[in-house]
C-alpha cells in the first residue's frame, strides 16, 4: 500500500507538471475518445482524450506507459526509504555510530534522481521542467529537441530510475545486515559483512564509482539522442562505430565497473579467455583512446569525434586537422561531457586495457566483503553480523594456544 500510495502521489504531480491533467472548471460538451491519430509524432498514439467538467486528462501511448514504469520505481525506492527509516531509528541506540546515512541515501536515491525530471517524460507542450534542459545537457543535445523528440525523456527516466533502484539493492544486500535488517534471501548459509576500510584510496574508489555510473548511464543514452537528429537506418558505418564502440561499449563497461567491480575482476583477471580476453581489452583501448584523445579528420567528419577533436574545433581549428565542433558552446553540459565522459569514460577504458588489476584495485577498495558467518559459541550461526573482521583473523592459519602443565617448565606443552 505503501508502494501504490507514493506511485499515485508521483504519477499525478507528474501529470500536473507534464501538462496530461489539467484541473479546471469546463463546459460542455464532456466525453473520453480514444485518438488513433492526429498528426502528432507517432508515439503518442494510440492515445486517451477524457474532458470533464472537472478538466482534462491526456494520456499519449508511449509517455503514459513511461509514467506508469517510473512512478512504480519511485513507490518502491520511497517505500525502501520509510522502512529502512524506521529501522535506523528503532536500532538507533543498539547501533550508534553506524553509517545511516549511507543507508538513508540507500532508499532515497530513486525518489531524488526521479524527481530532478519529474514532469518531463509526461510533457505534450513545452511547460517542462528545468530538468529537462539538465537531461539535454547531459545527453549532448538542446531542450527544444528534447521537447520536439519527447519519447527520449521518457527512455531516460526510465534507464536512470531502474539502474537507480539496482544500485539501491546492491546497497542493502552489501549494507542491510549492519542496519538490524534480515539476512540476504537464497543465501547457501548464513553471510556476515566485512564493510570496507574508510582510507583515502577506499574514499576515492567510491567516487570513482559514482562517476563511473552516472558517465556510463548518461553517455549510453546519449546514444538515443543523436538518434533523435540521426535515425539509425540513415546512419553510416563510422555513425554506428562510435554508437557501438565509443557508446555502448564504453558506457557498459563502466557500469558494470560501478555496479559490479568483483565480478569484472574476475572476468578481466582470472576467468576470461585468453583470445576473447585480447579482443575485449584492444576493443576498449581503440574506444577509450578515440574519444579521451581524439580520431583522424576523416573519422571526426562523420561523426565519431572525441575530445581532442572538439577542443581543437573551439581553438578555430580546421576541419581538415580534425576538427569536430561540439553540439553545444562552452557552458556546464560541455563541461561535464569533456570531464565526465570523455575523460573519466576513455581513461578508466584505456586503463582497464592496459591493466586491469590496477585500474579496478581502487574499486574493490570500497567495496565490502561478504563472507560467510562464523558459528556462535553454542554452534547457532551469527548471520549477517555488523562487526567487521580483522584481515589478519581472516587470513591466518588456525592458531594454538601453547600452555604448560603445572607439574614444571618441562612438561610436555599441549594444544587448547
Amino acid at each position: 500500500m505503501m508502494t501504490v500510495f507514493f506511485a499515485v502521489v508521483y504519477a499525478l504531480g507528474s501529470m500536473v507538471l507534464g501538462s496530461m491533467l489539467l484541473l479546471t472548471h469546463l463546459t460542455p460538451p464532456y466525453y473520453a475518445e480514444v485518438l488513433w491519430s492526429g498528426g502528432a509524432p507517432a508515439w503518442n498514439y494510440p492515445g486517451l482524450l477524457i474532458v470533464q467538467p472537472w478538466g482534462v486528462v491526456t494520456l499519449p501511448f508511449f509517455a503514459t506507459i513511461a509514467m506508469v514504469l517510473v512512478s512504480i520505481g519511485v513507490g518502491i525506492g520511497m517505500s525502501v526509504a520509510v522502512l529502512l527509516g524506521i529501522a535506523l531509528v528503532r536500532n538507533r541506540r543498539a547501533r550508534a555510530g553506524q553509517p545511516a546515512a549511507v543507508g538513508s541515501v540507500a532508499g532515497l536515491t530513486p525518489a531524488m534522481i526521479a524527481l530532478v525530471t519529474l514532469g518531463a517524460c509526461c510533457s505534450t507542450t513545452a511547460a517542462a521542467t528545468a530538468g529537462v534542459g539538465l537531461v539535454g545537457q547531459v545527453s549532448g543535445t538542446s531542450t527544444d529537441n528534447l521537447l520536439l523528440n519527447n519519447w527520449f525523456l521518457g527512455v531516460f527516466q526510465i534507464a536512470v530510475v531502474w539502474i537507480a533502484l539496482l544500485a539501491q539493492e546492491l546497497l542493502l544486500r552489501v549494507y542491510g545486515g549492519l542496519f538490524g535488517l534480515a539476512a540476504i534471501s537464497g543465501a547457501p548459509e548464513p553471510l556476515r559483512i566485512v564493510p570496507p576500510r574508510t582510507d583515502r584510496v577506499a574514499v576515492l574508489g567510491g567516487l570513482l564509482r559514482v562517476g563511473l555510473l552516472v558517465g556510463g548511464v548518461t553517455w549510453s543514452l546519449a546514444m538515443l539522442a543523436e538518434w533523435t537528429t540521426t535515425g539509425p537506418s540513415n546512419a553510416s558505418a563510422i555513425v554506428w562505430f562510435s554508437w557501438v564502440v565509443q557508446h555502448q561499449l564504453l558506457a557498459v563497461m563502466a557500469i558494470l565497473a560501478a555496479l559490479f567491480p568483483r565480478w569484472l575482476t574476475v572476468v578481466f583477471v582470472r576467468g576470461a579467455h585468453p583470445v576473447s580476453a585480447a579482443v575485449l581489452r584492444g576493443s576498449l583501448l581503440l574506444a577509450g583512446l578515440s574519444l579521451a584523445i581524439g580520431v583522424p579528420a576523416p573519422l571526426s567528419d562523420s561523426g565519431a569525434a572525441g575530445l581532442g577533436n572538439q577542443v581543437w574545433a573551439l581553438i578555430a581549428g580546421s576541419g581538415a586537422w580534425g576538427a569536430s565542433g561540439p553540439a553545444s558552446g562552452l557552458g556546464p553540459g560541455l563541461y561535464f561531457t569533456w570531464t565526465v565522459q570523455f575523460l573519466l569514460l576513455g581513461g578508466f577504458a584505456i586503463a582497464l586495457a592496459i591493466s586491469p588489476g590496477k585500474a579496478l584495485s581502487p574499486l574493490l577498495r570500497s567495496t565490502a566483503e561478504v563472507l560467510p558467518a562464523r558459528k556462535g559459541r553454542q554452534g547457532a550461526s551469527a548471520g549477517l553480523t555488523p562487526a567487521p573482521t580483522p584481515l589478519a583473523e581472516r587470513t591466518a592459519p588456525a592458531s594454538t594456544t601453547v600452555r604448560s602443565d603445572s607439574s614444571g617448565p618441562g612438561a610436555a606443552p599441549t594444544d587448547s
